[in-house]
């Protein structure tokens, strides 16, 4: 009601017949000017509550509203009420506080002018003062108080906190990525790996070649077609892999050729050459020599190292069936180093296998100190689990590409075996113990032929049983009704005795 009181008096005085009529006007129109203009500021203010950044506007805005405010009629502030107070001034929208004075500058041109803390009035209308500024502040206190102000402090720090906060951020960026970091660089090394490794193995592939398959060489005067093609081009090795080479030669007699495979290490796989770091292991060459038919005799014999004969003898077919580990060597000879061991069918054959020349040059204690440590076994057999029943195998280990010399002694062997096996002949004791053994060895093998061939009609006679039962069980009652009297007619007739019939003359 106290709100109504004064507007009433003055529309009364204002269509009252005085003489001051125009002046009663102007007053008004000054009045209705001022409140448009406080509620052009009051809607400028309300940016800063919809998120728009003020910190630039708040001098004029505190200027404008002081400068307005000064010229409204005031009135008495109601008595405190008890109501509590929060330390944001955001979060409450009440009226200013007239008795705490602590927070209004000592100005004495302001002492005059209300205070605007909360909870000042016990009634307060929001729809009615909507955009009320709540601090009013002079423009001379504003610009002495700006260094110091919390608006200054808040935006000062969130520049220092970016300049902090700029190596933490890309340093945990990095570490988002440090999975694909991982992928991406073990990829880029199994590339460089990759071409690396295959670069060595080609290396020392050819370097063999140009050592012992070239002009000059052993093979090269033992044989006389060397490589895959008939041409003078046509390349020494056959490259089957990245770690796999392959060698062919022929033209010699008691052979129908030579096959030497070259298995490397597998330089080019990383987690290949990882794992030969933990667990060594060496470049390896195979030779395979494929004899005629009629330029061996019954011989079966192997030479290894005592680990590698203990394996071979377990693992190798014809070994196990024809040949024994010979503990010790003909009396009153040289023999082998202690680290060999020879597998051999009769003593006699690994007596004129093993001669003075091969024990001097190679196998010999104190050759073999020398040149042993690249020779890892050979084996002879007429009696191969393979196509070639007749073959001659040696396994050597290849040094690298500068101390490929070395292994020169053991190259050797090959044509030199081949020599020896196609000119070789048992004596007749010796002959007729091969020939039955391989007799025996034969026989055990038709019956064991015989009894797969049992084994597989058993077989088969079981799973067609199996069949007939389960169509049996998938049948009806009445189905099994006829089956079952089927089955007893047919018993009956051929219970019944024959009876033949003659006619009379």
């Amino acid at each position: 009601m106290a709100n109504r009181r004064p507007s009433s008096l003055f529309f009364s005085s204002f269509f009252s017949p005085r003489g001051d009529t125009l002046l009663y006007l102007i007053a008004f129109l000054s009045i209705f000017s001022l409140l448009l203009h406080h509620l052009s500021i009051s809607a400028s203010a309300d940016s800063h509550f919809e998120g728009f950044d003020a910190d630039d506007e708040v001098e004029d805005d505190s200027f404008l509203s002081q400068s307005s405010l000064s010229d409204l009629p005031r009135r008495s502030p109601p008595p405190s009420t008890t109501l509590s107070t929060s330390s944001d001034p955001e979060s409450h929208h009440g009226p200013p506080d007239p008795s705490d004075d602590s927070s209004m500058p000592s100005d004495p041109d302001l002492s005059g002018k209300p205070s605007t803390t909360p909870s000042s009035f016990d009634y307060w209308d929001e729809d009615e003062f909507e955009g009320f500024p709540t601090e009013l502040t002079p423009p001379e206190v504003a610009k002495d108080a700006a260094p110091t102000t919390p608006a200054d402090s808040v935006s000062a720090e969130p520049d220092d906190a970016l300049k902090i906060s700029e190596p933490v951020s890309l340093i945990k960026r990095i570490r988002s990525y440090i999975i694909e970091i991982l992928c991406v660089s073990f990829l880029i090394l199994f590339t460089i790996n990759y071409f690396t490794g295959k670069k060595e193995n080609e290396t020392l592939a050819l370097a063999w070649a140009a050592k012992f398959a070239t002009r000059d060489t052993i093979f090269e005067k033992n044989f006389s077609l060397l490589g895959v093609g008939d041409d003078d081009d046509s390349p020494l090795l056959l490259k089957e892999g990245q770690n796999v080479f392959k060698f062919y030669a022929s033209g010699r007699r008691y052979c129908q050729g030579l096959l030497a495979t070259i298995e490397l290490k597998s330089r080019h796989d990383l987690i290949a050459r990882l794992y030969n770091m933990i667990v060594p292991c060496k470049d390896e060459i195979t030779f395979e020599v494929y004899m005629n038919e009629d330029a061996m005799d019954h011989v079966v014999f192997a030479l290894a190292k005592k680990k590698a004969a203990k394996t071979m003898q377990k693992e190798v077919r014809d070994l196990q069936r024809f040949a024994n580990v010979l503990a010790s060597g003909p009396n009153g000879r040289k023999w082998v180093a202690d680290e060999l061991s020879v597998i051999t069918e009769s003593k006699e054959v690994a007596g004129d296998l093993i001669t003075e020349a091969v024990l001097d040059q190679v196998f010999g204690e104190k050759s073999f100190e020398k040149f042993g440590k690249w020779f890892i076994s050979m084996h002879f057999s007429d009696q191969h689990q393979s196509s070639h029943r007749k073959m001659l195998v040696f396994r050597f280990a290849i040094p690298d590409v500068n101390n490929m010399a070395d292994m020169t002694r053991l190259v050797a062997l090959v044509p030199y075996y081949i020599e020896l096996i196609g000119r070789y002949k048992l004596s007749s004791q010796a002959r007729s113990k091969t020939e039955a053994a391989r007799t025996k060895v034969a026989q055990e093998v038709y019956k064991e032929l015989q009894n797969a061939r049992q084994e597989a009609l058993q077989k088969k006679k079981a799973e067609r049983r199996k069949m007939l039962e389960e169509a049996e069980s998938k049948l009806n009652a009445e189905a099994l009704r006829r089956k079952e009297a089927k089955e007893r007619a047919r018993q009956l007739k051929k219970a019944m005795p024959k009876i033949k019939m003659s006619r009379g003359a």
